[in-house]
């Protein structure tokens, strides 16, 4: 791959069991990109994703993300990759049984960090980039909707990745939070690592603009405005 270029998709067809969900599928992103996936419930955007941290293994046409082949990734790597990956998720998948400090602890445990010292600079570092420097000792249910998603950004953000992959971000915040979410991610972006974010709300696209790709019909094209929408 060139050297700005983090994800790229060449003629690759996306299948769940034996359907056919995208095909003739051509991506590129670079470094530092912002890039919206969106799409009808259905369309595939999930799926898209889902090939991109390994979930969903590629069986036919070319990719590579963050210097691995997709069409060489084996259940191994799949840990390793994702190492190089921020992947935020909409329904948060935080511990209920932990503090905000320990989810993130947690990871860093798993993700192969061993020094204590190390892993609490980290932490404490993340918690500040996303504004919940305060926030560590709180169990998930005593955060609003919005802090829980800015614990989840952070969690995303501990291994210093190259590449943000989020699925509907947004999707179960008022407006408000919304917009607070997506100054943070633009922020992130700007940081040298790409964001490729599907969602539905076109508002926030208008509000926050960055490059569109759209599934559509089975398949992922270009698209160049929010009117075009």
């Amino acid at each position: 791959m060139e050297n700005n270029i983090v994800i790229d998709l060449t003629d690759v067809s996306i299948f769940q069991g034996h359907n056919l969900i995208l095909s003739d599928v051509d991506v590129k992103i670079k470094r530092g990109e912002f890039v919206y996936l969106i799409g009808q419930t259905g369309s595939g955007k999930s799926s898209l994703l889902k090939t991109l941290y390994g979930e969903l293994f590629l069986e036919k046409g070319s990719g590579n993300i963050a210097d691995f082949d997709l069409t060489k990734l084996t259940p191994k790597q799949v840990p390793f990759l994702r190492r190089k990956l921020g992947i935020v998720f909409q329904d948060f998948q935080l511990l209920t049984d932990r503090s905000v400090f320990d989810n993130l602890h947690f990871v860093l445990e798993a993700t192969g960090w061993k020094n204590e010292t190390d892993m609490k600079t980290r932490i404490n570092e993340v918690l500040e980039e996303v504004g919940i420097s305060t926030k560590g000792f709180k169990m998930p249910h005593e955060l609003s909707g919005g802090e829980q998603q800015r614990v989840v950004i952070a969690r995303a953000l501990l291994n210093r990745p190259e590449i943000i992959l989020a699925d509907e971000p947004t999707g179960n915040l008022d407006p408000k939070v919304s917009d607070d979410i997506m100054n943070l991610m633009q922020q992130i972006s700007k940081t040298d690592a790409s964001v490729l974010m599907a969602t539905h709300d076109y508002r926030i696209i208008q509000k926050f603009p960055g490059r569109i790709i759209k599934c559509e019909n089975g398949t992922v094209s270009e698209t160049f405005s929010v009117s075009a929408l």
